[in-house]
């Protein structure tokens, strides 16, 4: 939501008014305003619903220096941001207000960031997603986007992994996430045990990328929320227990066209990819070791980034194939509108709106530049990469991508300069505090971050 004029920010605060009253008359007594910051977490303001039309209008204040906020909390410094000085104003995007199912009388809008005069924010994350999805729009693109979110209910129960005897277990609590989740207007596809003890995923429709990443934040908190009603604690972390398959969270990307035309359904092309679609996931494969300082950006993250655990530790691609960083997902072939890709080396510590907004970034450069330039994919990997012995694994450690970040060119462009620092001021900070750290010592200090 863009403040914009003075007439335009006094529509809204005259459509606050009005949903204030439906909420009010709906029992809702506060709106939890949030933003997610650089190390991922999320952040909030609260407002009675009283205040939303003032909200709507004038915004609420917070900090420039949650851009550079660590998870615990600790505050880093870049060149641009950091300090006690200067305030921002949140607003609310209306479209989005949800009446919170699992939290009575309450109700959640995410926000965009500006300054006090009404500029945007340049190191705000959600607005950064936007621009990237509007220069897809430019280039006859529609992208699509949808997270798996993974987490671990502790006490973990009993019970094998995907087996039926979780759900049996945890039955009730599992209904209660369904109808949440429902009445929230998200599409859930599916929600099933996964493979760690006491570890369940749920996976949403595709959306455009910025609603995506909306979904992402309001899922997330819908499962805390539905968690903590059953006198049960969620993690999202990478790593709960040093040594143990992690929490993912893995993005699917799919390309269409304005009008109908899907990228990945040219029958002409190697593996369905038409040419724009090849570019764009080659371009992605290119810049992985610099997006894995986005997409896991916590040293907990690369405890999860080992090999044969269906991580995706390696910066290769396949078809179907679990194990690869990028998997190509053809789809049915009957379905016109079926297949996208997985990028599967992402987890629940990162900030969506950086993820999709840095995938978007990376995979138009290659659309940009043709795969004459030579953004084409190599052949597809079979098998367990860890096998083979000749794939390139990903960083193993949060410096080593932080570096990668700082150098891929693509990216620094795109982030613009305010929001690059910020990023990788908040990267070295993480790495900095786990340097001499075992992993078990990683795992316990992260492990209710998120």
């Amino acid at each position: 939501m863009e403040p914009g004029t003075s007439a335009a920010r006094e529509r809204q605060r005259l459509l606050a008014r009005q949903e204030a009253a439906r909420l009010s008359a709906e029992g809702v007594r506060a709106v939890a305003l949030t933003f997610v910051d650089n190390a991922g977490i999320t952040r909030v303001k609260s407002v009675p619903t009283a205040r939303l039309a003032h909200a709507a209008h004038r915004g609420v204040g917070m900090s420039p220096a949650f851009d550079v906020f660590t998870s615990d909390d600790s505050i880093a410094a870049s060149p641009h941001l950091g300090g006690p000085d200067g305030d921002l104003r949140l607003f609310p995007d209306l479209n989005l207000l949800t009446i919170l199912a699992a939290q009575p009388g309450w109700a959640w809008a995410p926000v965009d960031r500006y300054d006090q005069q009404g500029v945007p924010h340049p190191a705000c994350q959600r607005q950064f997603a936007r621009r990237m999805t509007a220069l897809a729009a430019e280039r006859g693109l529609e992208p699509l986007m949808g997270f798996e979110t993974e987490w671990i209910v502790d006490p973990p129960g009993s019970g094998p992994a995907y087996g039926m005897a979780r759900v049996v277990e945890r039955s009730e609590y599992l209904l209660e996430l369904h109808d949440a989740l429902a009445a929230q207007r998200i599409e859930v596809l599916q929600i099933h045990p996964e493979y760690s003890p006491g570890q369940f995923e749920v996976s949403t429709a595709p959306a455009d990328p910025v609603r995506a990443a909306d979904q992402l934040i309001l899922v997330r908190e819908t499962v805390r929320a539905v968690t903590a009603r059953h006198g049960l604690r969620a993690s999202f972390a990478p790593a709960f227990t040093a040594g143990q398959v992690g929490n993912g969270c893995h993005l699917h990307v799919g390309l269409r066209r304005p009008g109908g035309g899907n990228p990945h359904r040219d029958p002409d092309r190697p593996y369905g990819l038409a040419a724009d679609a090849e570019a764009f996931l080659a371009a992605v494969l290119r810049s992985l070791p610099a997006l894995c300082a986005v997409g896991a950006p916590s040293p907990a993250s690369y405890l999860r980034l080992v090999p044969s655990h269906w991580a995706g530790p390696y910066r290769c691609w396949g078809v179907e194939n679990r194990e690869t960083a990028l998997r190509l997902v053809p789809g049915d072939p009957t379905d016109p509108d079926d297949g996208h890709a997985e990028l599967k080396c992402f987890d629940a510590a990162a900030n969506p709106y950086l993820v999709v907004g840095a995938v978007l970034a990376a995979g138009l450069a290659g659309v940009d530049a043709g795969l004459e330039a030579g953004y084409a994919l190599p052949e597809p990997v079979r098998g367990d990469p860890a096998a083979r012995g000749d794939q390139e694994r990903l960083p193993a450690s949060l410096t080593e991508a932080a570096a990668h970040f700082e150098r891929d060119d693509v990216l620094r462009e795109a982030f613009g300069e305010v929001l690059h620092g910020a990023v990788l001021a908040v990267r070295r900070a993480e790495a900095k505090r786990f340097a001499d750290s075992t992993p078990e010592e990683i795992a316990d200090a992260t492990r209710w971050s998120y």
